[in-house]
Formats: structure tokens, sequence, C-alpha cells
């Protein structure tokens, strides 16, 4: 017999694609303007069209949403990826550099995500998990390996790592986050 319902069906690859050039430019721009921009100029910037914007995002909130989720998800990607390829302590070193990039971009895009419905405080709950867990995971596998000291508690190491991300605003930021990130570590470092 035959289903009257319609199956959902899958994205096409091109919408996909589209989708993720539209979040990339996005991000781009809301950090290069601190929020301040159309979703005209994102579109544009995306090279697609103003209608294919608004078919994946129907508002700026979603799309900044969409943006902010996406993070975060790349964060919890990026923590799998780098414990399956690199040493313990290699994977926590980079993924730190990566959170620290992250909460850069939330600090700039923060006050436009005001706007969402529910302000940020829901969405940064619903996120921090996904955070917590990816540090969580990079830690033990650290102790486990004996690299890093076992008493090191990785709310502490995140929380840190919010401070180290207060050097953002300086033009050289990305090579003192290396630096501050790698002091960090070497606290962590069981003593010889």
């Amino acid at each position: 017999m035959n289903d009257p319902t319609p199956k959902e069906r899958k994205p096409r690859a091109d919408a996909l694609r589209n989708r993720e050039r539209i979040l990339d430019e996005a991000k781009t721009a809301f950090t290069r303007a601190a929020g301040e921009i159309s979703m005209e100029d994102v579109a544009r910037q995306a090279g697609v069209g103003v209608g294919t914007l608004y078919r994946h995002f129907p508002t700026r909130e979603a799309l900044l949403e969409s943006v902010y989720r996406a993070e975060v998800a790349k964060l919890a990607q990026e923590e799998r990826r780098l414990s399956d390829s690199l040493p313990p302590l290699d994977a926590l070193r980079a993924w730190m550099l990566l959170f620290v990039d992250y909460i850069a971009t939330k600090k700039i895009i923060a006050p436009a995500l005001n706007s969402i419905v529910g302000g940020p405080t829901k969405l940064f709950e619903s996120s921090g998990a996904q955070i917590k867990d990816a540090i969580q995971s990079l830690v033990m596998r650290a102790i486990a390996s004996g690299d890093i000291r076992p008493d090191l508690e990785p709310l502490d190491l995140l929380r840190a790592l919010v401070g180290v991300s207060n050097v953002a605003s300086a033009p050289d930021w990305q090579q003192s986050a290396k630096r501050l990130v790698d002091i960090l570590l070497l606290g962590s470092r069981l003593p010889d």
C-alpha cells in the first residue's frame, strides 16, 4: 500500500554547500562588523541570492543562532578529530587554541545574540555541555597518558581559556594567545 505521507528528502549537495558558505561568511561578517551587518550583505558575500539566504535562515536572529551553534559543533567535531590524530597533549593544545578563537568570536557577536528569543543565556547554556564534554575528554586523555597533572580540573582550564581570550582585541592577539596557552599547559604538566 502506498504511504500518502511524503517522505522528507535529504537536502541537495548544493543546498548544503550554500548553507555552509552562508554560515562561514556570516561568521566573518558578524565578527568584522561586531554584529552590525545586513542579511543582504551576508548573501552578497556568500555569493548567493537573498532568497537563498532567507530559505535557509528566515530571520537575522536565526542566522546568528546558527552561526553560534555551528561554531560549537565545530569545536565538538575538532575534539574528536584531534583526539584521533594527535598525541594527547598536542590534541589538547590544538583544541585550546580553537576554543580561544571561538570565545573571541563569541564576545564580538554577543551583543547581536541578545536579540535571540530567550536571550543568549539560553543559547549559551544549551551549547555548554558540548564544550564541557570536549575539554573533559581531552584533559582525561592527557592525564591518562601522564602528560598533565591528575588533579587538573577541566573546567578550571576552560575558565582560564576564557581569560586568555581577553587578548583578542590586541593586534597580535593570536600569537599572544598561543604563548598564554603554552604557559597554561606548562603549569599543568607533571613535575619532573
